[in-house]
């Protein structure tokens, strides 16, 4: 895959095979949740909505295998209600992105993108959110760093406050970073998920 196709690309499957070994189980553990909180609407049961809760904190550390597990096996039943196909697809992608115990979580992701979503274009797109350009990876100078713009990463972060990203670009460029990836990144349209690759650039997380 060319940069080009990368940052014009609908193929999530094809995607992923680009992505570069740094890619982080937490990453890929936000993605598949990414992924799910697309069908949210579709997730007909409350205990699909809790297992996907649950994965998001796991990723991060703010829930134990064991907690994630019985999530999951709560979330099972909801394969058992009534609903239309796109229904049980959706529980069944929460399923796979809950589950503690799998080999890898590259193994997770590629069994989420197996689903027939039908909005590809929108897997793809989260996909550039959370991994960014693989070809052109950037290196967040500490000098961009400052207190102001930690601080709304930080925020954005935790309330899931996507729509103040054009804030923090500008709270960026106050701080001299005059990179066009990054600034583009946070002033474009998204997408965007927990786990958008500037925000974690801001905040360190890998």
């Amino acid at each position: 895959m060319t940069e080009a196709e990368w940052l014009a690309g609908t193929e999530p499957m094809t995607m992923l095979a680009s992505l570069p070994p740094g890619a982080t189980a937490r990453m890929l553990r936000l993605y598949c949740v990414a992924c799910c909180r697309l069908c949210w609407a579709d997730l007909l049961d409350e205990a699909s909505r809790e297992a996907v809760e649950v994965a998001e904190r796991f990723a991060d550390g703010g829930a134990s295998e064991s907690e994630l597990r019985d999530c999951c096996e709560q979330a099972a039943t909801a394969l058992e209600l009534p609903g239309e196909n796109h229904n049980y697809i959706a529980a069944g992608a929460v399923l796979v992105a809950s589950q503690p115990g799998l080999a890898s979580e590259w193994e997770t992701t590629k069994a989420v993108l197996e689903a027939d979503w039908g909005r590809e274009d929108m897997i793809a797109a989260i996909m550039r959110d959370i991994f960014g350009n693989p070809f052109r990876p950037v290196t967040f100078s500490p000098s961009w760093l400052t207190p102001t713009v930690v601080g709304l990463a930080g925020g954005i972060y935790a309330d899931r406050a996507f729509d103040r990203l054009p804030i923090l670009a500008d709270a960026l460029q106050d701080a001299g970073c005059e990179d066009v990836d990054v600034l583009s990144h946070c002033r474009g349209d998204g997408p965007h998920a927990r786990g958008c690759w500037v925000v974690d650039g801001v905040l360190g997380k890998g």
